[in-house]
């Protein structure tokens, strides 16, 4: 879709002002991230970690005129965690992720990014790293996400694998996510992200312009006596029809 030029001026305004803001609001938070540091307790730490990324990213959000909605966490049930699968269209898409998941989690992740100063520590207490271009990387990433799930955290994963770039509503899926579905026996919560390839489209750069944002989780899908094959193509059917909506 083409912008008019005073659409594109303002958002290249809005996008710094976004980036500004988000500076700013992380340097309030970092030193209450920190806390998190001093709880032994992994899940606890990691909850508390979640709950500081939530306010924070609602501020931001607010901040930037990016309203949030979210459906569907009634089907989170207590004490039970999941694999929580999402479509990614932008890079806005992480910071709606994660922070707004019930409970302690964890996200696949760049490597790359944890070399970040300040950004890079508080980046690697929320993610399993991984380089896709190193096999052992993936491996022990992998190992990693099965160590998350056994500390009754949620694991978010992208299993497009990169941000779409196509003119189809979805990729086609990896098998990361439904491999470990099947191997730890947890559920996989499909989750539908709206409005961010709207706020910050991939093909216009340095590009943020204020949008209604929205999360739909979907209903838990279990693995059951499913192939890697049919669960992957059981959750991308279901995310794509919801997506069609």
């Amino acid at each position: 879709m083409k912008s008019s030029l005073p659409n594109t001026i303002f958002a290249r305004m809005w996008a710094v002002w976004g980036i500004i803001s988000f500076v700013v609001t992380f340097l309030f938070i970092y030193p209450i991230f920190l806390l998190s540091f001093l709880i032994n307790d992994k899940w606890k730490s990691q909850a508390f970690f979640i709950s500081v990324s939530r306010y924070w990213m609602k501020v931001w959000l607010f901040i930037i005129g990016c309203r949030l909605k979210i459906n569907g966490l009634h089907h989170f049930k207590p004490n039970e965690n999941y694999i929580v699968v999402f479509n990614h269209n932008t890079m806005l898409d992480i910071p709606l992720s994660s922070p707004f998941l019930p409970g302690a989690n964890k996200t696949i992740a760049k490597k790359s990014f944890a070399s970040i100063p300040l950004f890079g520590l508080f980046y690697k207490k929320g993610s399993v790293l991984v380089d896709r271009k190193d096999n052992k990387s993936r491996t022990n990433s992998y190992e990693e996400m099965k160590e998350v799930i056994a500390q009754n955290m949620h694991m978010c994963l992208y299993p497009e694998g990169t941000r779409n770039r196509t003119t189809a509503l979805l990729k086609p899926f990896y098998d990361g996510a439904f491999r470990l579905s099947l191997e730890t026996g947890k559920p996989i919560v499909p989750c539908i992200i709206r409005g961010t390839n709207v706020a910050m489209p991939i093909d216009k750069g340095f590009y943020l312009m204020p949008t209604p944002l929205s999360l739909t989780y979907l209903p838990p899908i279990e693995s059951g006596d499913l192939t890697v094959d049919e669960l992957k193509e059981k959750v991308y059917e279901l995310m794509l029809s919801e997506l069609k909506k």
